[in-house]
């Protein structure tokens, strides 16, 4: 047949057929991005907020878990450093609050509550820890890097839970204990003590009853129920 066909009409079959294959590699291009479209999942994207919930690995306990929610949650801000006045309370403590935290609940008798905090020897004022000398942290002190118990139960002092009264989570307060307090607070058992290998803050603490015991707690609330 095509021995037959004159000059046009070779050129026209030619032309004909590369149109032909060009429509067939077009629809098989089609078909193809619609089959990979079809076999994707439809929830493929990552919710990158629901990985703090993830595990963290070797973590048996949770603890290392926990931490890492605490710390995505609370950490520090630019404004943690403002200058605030003290607020005094009638039983002589006072607090400056730097943050005001969220959410409708709030501290009060009864709550159920977690903080973090360090607690501070004012007497024992350095150039390095100008707020006085540490003794006791949660990160470094207690094994979930909180303190959680309900507000009244005896627990700790009275005059700190005044002091919180009012804070909502995320709220972070720096708490003064007068002396009175603190060593009332001691022969009650309501201090929190520092831990068997916090060598330094057992040294603090034990030489904080021979001068003036006044306490700073920086306290910030993770948990209120």
């Amino acid at each position: 047949l095509r021995s037959t066909c004159n000059d046009n009409d070779e050129e026209y079959y030619v032309s004909d057929r590369r149109s032909a294959l060009a429509k067939t590699a077009s629809a098989a291009s089609s078909f193809l991005f619609a089959a990979t479209a079809l076999s994707a999942p439809a929830n493929a994207g990552i919710d990158v907020t629901a990985l703090q919930a993830l595990p963290v690995e070797g973590d048996a306990t949770g603890i290392a878990t926990r931490l890492k929610q605490i710390e995505a949650v609370n950490g520090p801000r630019a404004t943690d450093s403002d200058d605030i006045a003290f607020e005094v309370l009638p039983s002589g403590t006072s607090y400056r609050e730097y943050r005001e935290g969220k959410g409708d609940a709030t501290v009060r008798p009864g709550s159920k509550v977690a903080i973090e905090c360090t607690i501070r020897c004012k007497s024992f004022a350095t150039a390095d820890e100008p707020g006085g000398r540490k003794y006791f942290t949660t990160k470094g002190d207690t094994e979930f890097n909180e303190l959680a118990w309900i507000v009244g139960d005896g627990q700790f002092p009275p005059e700190l839970e005044e002091a919180m009264m009012g804070m909502h989570k995320g709220a972070v307060r720096r708490i003064e204990l007068p002396s009175t307090a603190v060593f009332k607070a001691r022969n009650n058992e309501q201090l929190p003590l520092p831990s068997e290998g916090n060598k330094d803050g057992k040294r603090v603490y034990d030489r904080l009853f021979k001068t003036d015991a006044t306490l700073l707690a920086e306290v910030l609330v993770t948990r209120i129920k």
